[in-house]
Order: C-alpha cells, then sequence, then structure tokens
C-alpha cells in the first residue's frame, strides 16, 4: 500500500486491517514488535484493571512530570480525537508523529505478513514513538484483560492492578475468580505488583505467588488514612502526612492515588519522586471525562461509567455532591454491556433519562434503552431523542440553575455530550 499522509486515513486503515475488533492473543504483536526491534530501555509501569486505569494513569503522569520525568502515557480509548491516547510529556502527540509511527508498524506488519487490530496497531506504535522520542518512562494501560492483551508483550517494571469486576464478560469470564486470572498476568517474576483492590480474588494473589512476583496489596502492604482537609499514605518508602486532596472527584481517588504512589515507592532507586512532586502531581492531575464537573449553571457532570462496579462509584459522588433539586440523565449504552445493572444502581439518583442511540452494530436503540429502564421499574420520566445531542438539549432546556446534567454510560455517549454542551455553554 502507498502509505497515507494524513491520521484519519491511517485510522481507516488500521480501523480495516483485522476482521475482528478484538482478537485475544499475543502471537500477531510479538512477531510484529521483534520485526520493529523494539526493545524499550526506560522502565515500563502497566496498569490493568476494571476501573481506575485511566486514573492511574494520569496520577502516575503528573506525578512524574512534576518530578522532572519525560514520561510517555498510552491509554486507551479516547474521547474526542485517538491523539489523546498517546502523550508524551505532558501532552498529546501530533498527528505528524502518528503518521510516521503508523507508518513504521506497518512496514514491520506487511514483511511479517500478519494482520494487526486497531488496538494492537496502536500499542505497537504508541512503543515505537517513546523509543523514537527517548521518554524516562513509559506508563501502558492494558486495553481488555492482561494476559493476552498487546500492552502485556512489553515487561512490566512495576504492574498496577487497580481492581476486579464483572466486564467484556464473554472474553474474561463471568466471575471474579476468573477475571482475576486473565488480569494477574501482566506480573512479572521478581518485580512489584500492585493491587489496588480491597478484596482480591484469590486468583490474583495466587499468580502473584507462583511467579514470584512481589504483591503489595492495599491494607497491607499501603494504606491511606482520610482526614479532614488532608489525608496520609502509608507504604513501602514510608509514610506521608498532610497530602493534598486530589484534584480527581471522588473518595476512591485516595486509593486510586495511593497505588500510585506505592507504584512510584516501589521503584525509587530507579525513578526517584519527591514528596513535594507527588503533592504538585495530586494537585494538578486531570482526566477528562471520569466524573468531571463542567463550570456554571445547571451543573454538568460527565462520567464513562460503563459497568455496575463505575457506575457505584458514580452513585457514591453523586450523593455527596448535594444542594441539587433535579438530576437529567443523558444517557446510553453498548449492548453487549451490563445495561440493566447499571440502570439499577442508578435508579433514585436520576430524576429525568434522555436515552439516544449511540452509532454502530453495538448501540442500543432509545426504544431498547427506554425498555431497559421499564424492565428495571424506573419511577421516573423518561424521553427518547434521535441522538445524543438532542438529549443534551432537551436537558439543557429542561435544567434550572439549581438542577444537574448527568451524561453516562459510555465513551461515546461522553464524547457526544462534550461536544454538544460545550457548544452550548459561554
Amino acid at each position: 500500500m502507498t502509505n497515507p499522509e494524513m491520521l484519519s486515513d491511517w485510522l481507516e486503515y488500521i480501523e480495516r486491517q483485522h476482521p475482528q475488533s478484538i482478537a485475544m492473543g499475543l502471537e500477531r504483536v510479538n512477531v510484529v514488535r521483534d520485526a520493529l526491534h523494539l526493545k524499550p530501555d526506560f522502565p515500563i509501569i502497566t496498569v490493568g484493571g476494571t476501573n481506575g486505569k485511566g486514573s492511574a494513569c494520569r496520577f502516575l503522569e503528573s506525578m512524574l512530570t512534576h518530578a522532572g520525568y519525560r514520561a510517555g502515557i498510552y491509554t486507551s480509548p479516547h474521547l474526542v480525537h485517538y491523539n489523546e491516547r498517546v502523550r508524551i510529556g505532558g501532552r498529546d502527540a501530533d498527528d505528524a508523529d502518528l503518521v510516521r509511527a503508523f507508518a513504521a508498524v506497518e512496514t514491520a506488519r506487511a514483511a511479517a505478513g500478519v494482520a494487526l487490530t486497531y488496538f494492537e496497531f496502536g500499542t505497537l506504535a504508541a512503543v515505537w514513538l517513546f523509543i523514537e522520542r527517548k521518554v524516562d518512562v513509559a506508563v501502558l494501560e492494558v486495553g481488555l484483560g492482561g494476559r493476552l492483551d498487546a500492552v502485556n508483550v512489553f515487561d512490566a517494571d512495576v504492574a498496577l492492578l487497580m481492581s476486579i469486576g464483572l466486564d467484556h464478560m464473554e472474553y474474561l469470564g463471568d466471575t471474579r475468580e476468573t477475571v482475576g486470572a486473565e488480569k494477574a498476568p501482566i506480573f512479572r517474576a521478581g518485580r512489584p505488583a500492585i493491587c489496588a483492590d480491597p478484596e482480591p480474588p484469590a486468583s490474583v494473589t495466587a499468580y502473584a505467588e507462583k511467579i514470584g512476583a512481589h504483591l503489595l496489596l492495599i491494607g497491607r502492604d499501603f494504606s491511606y488514612e482520610a482526614q479532614q482537609q488532608q489525608w496520609r499514605y502509608r507504604g513501602p518508602g514510608g509514610n506521608r502526612h498532610g497530602l493534598p486532596p486530589p484534584a480527581l472527584r471522588g473518595t476512591f481517588q485516595l486509593a486510586n492515588a495511593s497505588a500510585c504512589i506505592a507504584a512510584l515507592d516501589s521503584i525509587r532507586q530507579r525513578l526517584p519522586v519527591s514528596a513535594g512532586d507527588v503533592r504538585a502531581g495530586l494537585v494538578s492531575v486531570e482526566n477528562p471525562g471520569r466524573f468531571q464537573v463542567l463550570p456554571g449553571r445547571p451543573a454538568v457532570i460527565l462520567d464513562v461509567a460503563h459497568n455496575p462496579h463505575a457506575a457505584a462509584a458514580l452513585v457514591l459522588n453523586l450523593v455527596q455532591m448535594t444542594g441539587y433539586k433535579e438530576t437529567y440523565a443523558v444517557f446510553s449504552m453498548l449492548r453487549d454491556k451490563d445495561v440493566a445493572g447499571v440502570v439499577r444502581l442508578l435508579r433514585g439518583h436520576v430524576d429525568h433519562w434522555l436515552v439516544a442511540p449511540l452509532q454502530g452494530p453495538r448501540g442500543m436503540s432509545s426504544a431498547e434503552l427506554a425498555q431497559t429502564l421499564r424492565d428495571a421499574d424506573v419511577n421516573a420520566d423518561v424521553t427518547m431523542c434521535i441522538n445524543i445531542a438532542e438529549a443534551c438539549d432537551h436537558a439543557y432546556r429542561r435544567a434550572g440553575d439549581d438542577d444537574r446534567i448527568l451524561a453516562l454510560g459510555s465513551f461515546l455517549t461522553v464524547a457526544a455530550a462534550m461536544s454538544a454542551l460545550n457548544n452550548r455553554r459561554p
């Protein structure tokens, strides 16, 4: 093929390369990785788990950047632009860099004669770019599971497992034990493995013991204590007192931040990060779309909660966010998610539901979403809309200054809502 010059053309191309959007396995990625001679000489922090991965990556990026390191961050999915997935030195990668990285991967892929999925292609391109740009450290977010995820072809110097919940059950299993068994293989023998789940499945601890990873568990090897206007951390690097509340909202963010500090503690001989850098990282961290509250009235909350575990955390945040009369939810989800489970958790916390379809074969129609709400005995009015923009328009016209608008259910939902709502705000 003639390599495209535009990033948009590359993205269309790599989306067509494999007949399946998700194809578990490491063989294809290993072949192309070796053809590219990708041998990172910088520390790698791998972040897995059902929820909390994105927040952890942003905490790590913020702390490492304040410590003076040039950090490469690879996350997925993106909200608006693909460039959000690959960040270097605190900035999204530009189009030209990504085009060069994709061209390098394509040359190696074509020579090897294998097909890569969209995620596999992007993972290799990100690491290629991190090597070329000589980053000091890379933070890689697992896409799905861990054992057979493309990120797992790169050995983690320290691995974080943020939480273990039920999602992608058709690939990972329908119990926390089976999910844990798929996620734990991001651990490496003789290296630190951080687990932020307060009740880790036996499969996680058993795997760490089997391979000889240095497992650090929250509540046992590191912990946190919330105080009135600050919090305290205890971990392998010692105690840290008087820490400022994280800029990311939600009490559960203390657990996420603690896991990140524990990870940095565990490799402090190679990547020292001072107490001041940790503090600065906590107060300046940003993570769009994760309980993000936009300024102005009515209040607008964006949250990509797309499984019951994330929805439960969202509910806790909504309960703590007092002083609002009515809540309008702009809502849509993909049909292969536990839509009913999310709805049941939010039932009683939403006064008005505005449902709209998402594009693609996985998207649910407005009628299907409305029926799911009725089946869950939601005692609130439901409005079916033709798209997310119309749902946001309905919410904005109906909500008063003392109300709040919540857009949730999927990255696709939040991305569309961000665009629609931002166009309306001064």
